[in-house]
Formats: C-alpha cells, structure tokens, sequence
C-alpha cells in the first residue's frame, strides 16, 4: 500500500491545476469462451467468462488522473480457476474478482518527461520481462514510479521503481489451492531501458532487478542485464523485413536461495509481402552451467505471447528451455463490413537447453475480425508432450468490445 501516500500527496495539489478539465471514459469488455483438453486429468474445462474494466481519465493541462476498474464473472465455472478450488478439472487462471485496477498520477512535461503514480498498466519493449499479461481476464499491473524521458532526439530513457506486483489472481489470491497464487508481491523492483533510434531500428540496453518479498517466490528474485535491437526494412515497393535481435545474461539476487547464472538470446526474421507474411526464430531462455537445477526465468512478463498459445512453459523447466518457431499468416483490410480480418498459424519445437531432450512440439491457430468497437476472436493451440509435461489442447472463442 506505499503506493497510495505518493498518490493522495499528488492529488492534494491537483486542485491547484489551471483550465478546463476534459473527461475521457474507458471501456472494455470482453466475453470469452475456453475449452481446455488436458492428459491425464478426465474432465475438461469448459469456462465461460466476462471481464469489464471501465473507469474514466480526467486531462487539465500537463496533468492527468485515470481511475479504473476490473470485474470479472464466471457464467460458466466448469474448470479450476487455480482458486475455486475445482482440481479435477484443467487450469483456467481467470478466477472472478472484483478490484481496483488502475490508480495513477501522471504528468507530461515541457522537457519530453512523463512521470507516472500510482497502480498503472506497465508494458515494456515486447513484453518479454515486463507487461500486463493482457490476455487473463485479470491483468497485472504495478504499485510505481515510473519515469519516461526523451529530451535529446533519438534517445529515450525509462525507468520503474515498483514496490508490488498486482497479480492475475485477483482480491481472493492466496495459498490455499497452489504455490504462490498472491493477490500481490510487494518487494522493491527496478526496470530500466535505455533506448537509441537508428534508420535501421532501435538499439536497446535493459536492465531488470527483479526483488520480491513474499517466502513462496523467493526463487524469482533475480538481475537481468541485456540488450535487444528490433527493426524493419522496406526491400520493395510492397515487401518488408522485420528483424529482432536480443540477449541477456541473468543471476540471482536478494534473498533468492539458488545461486545461478543463466543466458538469454533470441533472434528473428519476418517477411512480408502485401498482406502475406512468414517467419520464423529461436529463442533460448539457458540453464545454469553448474549443477543446481535453476534456469533463465521472466516471472513478470506478458508470458502468453512466447512459447506457444498452450501456456506449458510459464516457468522456465530446470533444464531451460529452447524455442525454434516458424509462423505464417495473412491480412486482409477493409473487408465488406469489417475493418479487417486477419489469420495466423505457427509451429514450434521445444527442447532443453541442457541435456538435448526434446520437450514436445506445439501447432496455434488464430482467426480474428474486427469491425467498429468489436473483436472477434477464435484461437487454438495443441501442445504435443514429449518429456515434460502432458498433451494439452485449448480453444478459445472470445468477442471485446473497447473505447
């Protein structure tokens, strides 16, 4: 709760803003389907459930308040939201919840300075150390101080001084039905990005200490330093390369028990031509050279985006992990009624980093439609096991309606 004296201190002196106040409401809601097919357990989950955020942003000058709120329903509570206690069933982690989600202060300066307050949505780079983890009915979001420069031209700085992790799991979160299943983790994390803009891409460097207080994740605590570079480059009159570039080097900290060291890198190519694209990349979160079974972990990134749609690599295997993937896909804009319609298929091969054992291969599927305020969306992922884990499918049917 530190974060809300450094709020309530900057809303005391909001009165004191000049001119006229514009008021900005904010919607989003969405109703979704998942069906989850899980060896061994004999039932399948079957949830049905809707998420509402909606809240309201309030601009006079360089300053700005937003309030928002999250609710989320179980209409159909046929699975194991990981705290309704349903075991026999697979794991569907949008558990219903009511809460404050969002709660900030921020102000844009003359100097190309954006100071954010308060309990706030934070998504860095791609998302794969920090982000909101959108996908859940519940996103995460963080108790912060976050600071956004970018005074000299193509050069951008930001840094985040987080005191607690708002979890997925909503106001019922605990312990009861599953390991480190927290409403929130407070603990003192630093996120950092220094980013360089070049007619090729952006070159940036990171650095990510991630320290939490809570017993059960101890283990997360660790230090990240690295570097990514991401681009694009038109090769024609309709096609286009996209490239991506990164690596890091991660170790414990605080008060982790597990002394380890541990490398990440991952590159990829993308091609696209009109509305047709293809590509492909690998990407390896490392194990640990010695023998303590610790691997690269990234336990506050947006983890649904990497490694397969089935969500069977959350938590790195001891073992690491390592990712060869090839995607395809196809958009169309301005499609009769809809705005667009846009198709997507990919394929991945899992293996470990240490000891050369093949973890399994994944297919997703993914058909999406959008007209107006709606989305439509249909999804798919099946997870074949080899080695770690259990065959595993999901079906997602979901409609969002947002302004």
């Amino acid at each position: 709760m530190r974060a809300f004296p450094i709020l309530l201190g900057g809303l005391v002196s909001a009165p004191a803003l000049a001119g006229p106040v514009a008021l900005k409401p904010l919607v989003d809601a969405r109703l979704r389907y998942e069906h989850v097919d899980q060896a061994p357990l004999a039932g399948d989950a079957d949830a049905v459930t809707i998420r509402i955020r909606s809240g309201v942003e309030a601009k006079a000058g360089d300053f700005s308040l937003l309030a928002e709120s999250e609710a989320t329903l179980a209409i159909s509570e046929h699975y194991n939201s990981g705290l309704n206690g349903k075991t026999a069933f697979p794991l569907v982690p949008d558990a219903q919840n009511i809460e404050l989600n969002r709660l900030q202060l921020q102000y844009r300066g003359l100097t190309k300075t954006v100071v954010t307050v308060g309990r706030q949505r934070i998504n860095l780079d791609d998302q794969r150390f920090v982000g909101s983890v959108a996908w859940r009915d519940n996103e995460q979001t963080f108790d912060a101080v976050r600071i956004e420069w970018s005074g000299i031209e193509h050069l951008k700085a930001d840094v985040t001084y987080a005191w607690s992790d708002r979890t997925i799991w909503g106001v019922d979160g605990g312990n009861r039905y599953g390991p480190a299943r927290y409403q929130a983790v407070g603990g003192d994390n630093v996120f950092a990005t220094l980013g360089y803009t070049t007619p090729l891409g952006t070159l940036t460097g990171f650095a990510y200490l991630v320290d939490q207080d809570e017993a059960l994740v101890l283990r997360n605590n660790s230090q990240t330093y690295g570097a990514r570079f991401a681009g694009g480059r038109a090769i024609g009159p309709k096609a286009k390369l996209t490239y991506l570039a990164s690596y890091a080097r991660q170790s414990d900290h605080g008060r982790n028990p597990n002394r380890y060291a541990a490398s990440y890198y991952a590159g990829e190519l993308v091609f696209e031509l009109a509305a047709f694209r293809i590509g492909g990349g690998y990407e390896v979160l490392g194990a640990d050279n010695g023998i303590a079974l610790t691997s690269f972990q990234t336990p506050l990134a947006t983890l649904h985006r990497f490694n397969g749609w089935a969500d069977k690599f959350l938590v790195t295997p001891p073992d690491g992990l390592r990712d060869a993937y090839v995607s395809t896909g196809y958009g169309w804009k301005k499609v009769g009624p809809f705005a667009s319609i846009d198709l997507t298929a990919s394929y991945h091969r899992f293996e470990s980093d240490r000891l050369a054992q093949h973890y399994g291969d994944e297919i997703d599927l993914q058909a999406s439609v959008k007209h107006g305020r709606y989305t439509a969306l249909a999804k798919y992922a099946s997870y074949d096991a080899d080695r770690f884990g259990t065959d595993t499918s999901k079906f997602w049917l979901s409609l969002e309606w947002a302004i």
